[in-house]
This record gives C-alpha cells, structure tokens and sequence, in this order.
C-alpha cells in the first residue's frame, strides 16, 4: 500500500518560519544580483560602443557630414553636436556603472551574511527554532 505520509521515523522536522524568512530573502538577494549583473553588463557592452563612436568620430573633420540615429531613421547633424552627445553618454554611462558596481557588492555581501545565517541554523540543526542573534539587531548605545 503506497500512501502519501512518511513512512517509518516519523514526520520530518519543521522548517521554523523566521528560516522559512531567510531563506526567501536570500533567493530574492539573488535574484537582484542576478539583475544588477544584467544591468552592469549591459552599460559595459554601452560604454565600449560609445567609446568606440567617439574614437572614429574624432577621426571625422569638422565638416564632414555626421547622422545619427532618432528612433529609426537617420538625421543628419554636426560633428560637435555629435561629439557632445556622445561624451555626454559616456559620462552618464560611467555614473551608472559605478552605481551599478556598488550595488554589485553590497548585495554580494548581504548574501554571503544571509548564507552564513542559514548555515549556521541549520548547522545547529533547528533544535532551537529561534533565529541566530543578527548584528544589525544588537542594542544601539544610543
């Protein structure tokens, strides 16, 4: 007779909700990484392209005929308008790596404290089921 309960031991131990919490944290932390990882590889790929733009741009004379892209069709411009747009990209683009970047590594750092958090509670085996103390809830001094 097969039968959906456990069979033998007994029923397996409680996963206690505040691990149930952590756990979900630390799958939503990796999934904004995973994101941040997509943006900050998306404004690398950008910052090469613009860069690449400008180099053969500033190859250009002044009075060479310049077009650039609005949606879909192509308008004609002047090199420095060009030029300008261009560094202004890249400045914008280097911000937001450098954003992105930092982003990167707090949320690497929040998941290597929830996985040693999960770690540990499972280390000590759940008997507890109280959540380890955090150092972000220890008393302030204030």
């Amino acid at each position: 007779m097969s039968g959906m309960g456990a069979s033998g031991g007994g029923a397996p131990p409680q996963i206690p909700p505040w691990l149930q919490e952590q756990v979900a944290k630390f799958q939503k932390t990796q999934q904004e990484l995973q994101m941040i990882s997509m943006q900050k590889q998306q404004l690398e790929s950008e910052k090469v392209n613009v860069s690449r733009t400008l180099d053969e741009l500033k190859k250009a004379s002044d009075d060479e005929t310049v077009y650039k892209f609005a949606g879909s069709v192509l308008i004609r411009t002047t090199r420095a308008n060009m030029l300008s747009e261009l560094e202004e990209r890249q400045e914008l683009a280097n911000t937001r790596s450098a954003v992105t970047g930092k982003q990167e590594s707090r949320l690497v750092e929040s998941l290597k404290e929830q996985e040693a958090k999960i770690t540990e509670a499972m280390r000590r085996g759940m008997a507890q089921q109280q959540p380890p103390p955090s150092p972000s809830q220890s008393p302030s001094s204030s």
